[in-house]
Formats: structure tokens, sequence, C-alpha cells
């Protein structure tokens, strides 16, 4: 919803330079720098990261550098804001949906939407914890990618039917 009321009188090429390339490619950089990190630690018989808990691998990670202790309080605001933007931009598409498109909607539906998708959540930490967590998001996003696999067959046949000006 946001990227469409952002992209909103922009050209398909800006779209796609500012909604796809450039977060990926700060994504690819981000992976690249952390994930060689990583991967040179474990090569030179650093195996802190190998052996931590899958939850708690960054901190390792992040421990055999210097100034650990600021890179991992940045780290963890990091997952705070992203689960916290996550779950509120969740929160809001399960509401306007719920609201048959309707953006302005009661905050007291709101706060349903926001503390059931809460409760889903707490529910599944306490049913299996990670595993079904992931279990759960896997379950659920690959018959969203197919979705989104026939999505960019649609769209790149339609620009292509488009006139070049």
């Amino acid at each position: 919803m946001f990227i469409a009321r952002v992209s909103r009188g922009r050209t398909v090429r800006e779209f796609i330079t500012c909604v796809l390339i450039i977060p990926s490619a700060a994504c690819v950089l981000w992976m690249t720098a952390f994930g060689g990190t990583a991967i040179s630690q474990f090569l030179n018989d650093y195996t802190a990261v190998a052996d931590a808990e899958l939850s708690l691998q960054l901190f390792a990670m992040l421990d055999g550098l210097p100034l650990a202790a600021i890179t991992s309080f940045i780290g963890i605001i990091l997952v705070m804001v992203f689960f916290v933007t996550s779950s509120d931009s969740g929160s809001l598409v399960i509401d306007t949906i719920s609201a048959g498109g309707k953006v302005n909607v009661p905050v007291p539906q709101r706060v349903f939407w926001a503390s059931f998708e809460g409760l889903v959540a707490v529910a599944l930490i306490l049913g299996g914890g990670l595993v079904a967590l992931q279990a759960m998001a896997v379950s659920t996003g690959f018959p969203f990618t197919i979705v989104l696999l026939v999505a960019t067959v649609s769209l790149f046949k339609g620009l292509m039917s488009e006139p070049r000006g």
C-alpha cells in the first residue's frame, strides 16, 4: 500500500530503480559484508558463530569484530525496528482489507487486528518456537511465490505491449 501511494505519478523506470534496484543493491551489500565476515570467521577457526544457537549467531559474529557492544546494540535496535514496522504494516493491510479498502477506519478496529496478530505470533512462539514460525512462513510463502511469478510474467507482457514513447 505504501509503495502504491509513493509511486503514484512516477514512471515505471523511476519505480523500478527506487523500489526494486536500490533496496536490492543495499541488501546485497549488507548480506555480502556480514555473510563474508561470518564465512571468514568460520574459515579462520573462529567457531563461535557455528556453535551459537540460531537466534544468537548474529551476536556471536559481531563479538569477533571490534566495537562488539556498540554493533550488537545497533543490531538489536535494527531487529526491533524491523519487527515493529513489519507488524504495523501487516496490521494496516489486514485492517484495510477487512474494511473493504477504506483507509480511514475506526481506531478500535486497527487495535483489534494489531492485537490479534500479536496473539497469533505469541501462540506460534509458545507452540513451537522459531521452528513453528519458520514452517508457517514457508508454508504461507510458497503459494504467494507462485502468484508473484505469474504477476511478474503478466507485468512483463503488459509492459512489452505498451507503445514506446
